[in-house]
């Protein structure tokens, strides 16, 4: 009785055993080094403990957008008022696919990261398709005129860039177009040079437009021009 009774140290005591069902597993006796530990995931692709995940909490959600950014100007607007002056930022955002698609907008807020923010939120809502002909440039000469400023457009042939600075060139890039020349007159104001630059862009026309317009073509034949420029796929086969 007194054996039985009587109490084996803690350091004379063996040490733990894995069972049958750890060694077929493959698992180790918890406390070792290599043992799983409460934090970690035992299913799915994102085993491991949070603080080794990449970006923290969500970091394997790529996000991916087709659209590219610029902000071209940020303004500080300042008010005066009875308790003391009221400053607020204007943000002026361009936004682009870089395949024949842009928009810009203007937003104002207390801070300056909620301006861009804004400006490039409502860009996107704005977007607008403009013309790009083969050699990455313009169909034709235009104007585009807001107020007091005037912006001329002029294709180029390739290799030539696009020949431009400031809020034109935030534009042209953007839009995707490679080689073009272009000159501001009148205002400098970044707004207003790229609502001028806006009008220019619209004023594109398609080939198939002035011949229509000028009487010189119809629908009919500018189709069968389609059609015959459209390239075939049927090859002939074996035996015919």
């Amino acid at each position: 009785m007194e054996e039985e009774n009587k109490v084996i140290p803690a350091e004379e005591q063996a040490p733990a055993q894995p069972s049958p069902e750890d060694e077929n597993r493959g698992l180790e006796p918890h406390g070792s080094a290599s043992a799983p530990r409460p934090g970690d995931r035992k299913y799915g692709s994102r085993k491991g403990r949070p603080p080794e995940r990449r970006q923290g909490r969500g970091g394997f959600r790529q996000h991916t957008d087709e659209y590219l950014e610029r902000v071209v100007h940020i303004n500080r607007i300042s008010k005066t008022t009875q308790g003391g002056k009221n400053v607020r930022f204007s943000a002026l955002a361009v936004v682009g696919d870089g395949k024949g698609k842009y928009g810009f907008a203007l937003a104002k807020s207390g801070e300056v990261p909620d301006a861009i923010k804004k400006a490039l939120a409502k860009a996107r809502k704005q977007m607008v398709s403009v013309e790009i002909v083969k050699g990455g440039t313009i169909a034709h000469d235009v104007e585009g005129v807001f107020g007091s400023t005037k912006v001329v457009l002029k294709p180029a042939r390739p290799g030539t860039g696009i020949v431009a600075g400031g809020a034109v060139r935030a534009v042209i890039e953007l839009a995707g177009i490679k080689n073009i020349v272009s000159k501001v007159y009148g205002s400098r104001a970044p707004i207003n040079i790229i609502r001028a630059t806006d009008n220019g862009l619209k004023q594109l026309k398609r080939y198939e437009q002035v011949m229509l317009l000028r009487g010189l073509k119809t629908e009919e034949q500018l189709r069968a021009a389609r059609r015959q420029a459209a390239p075939t796929n049927d090859k002939p086969q074996e035996g015919e």
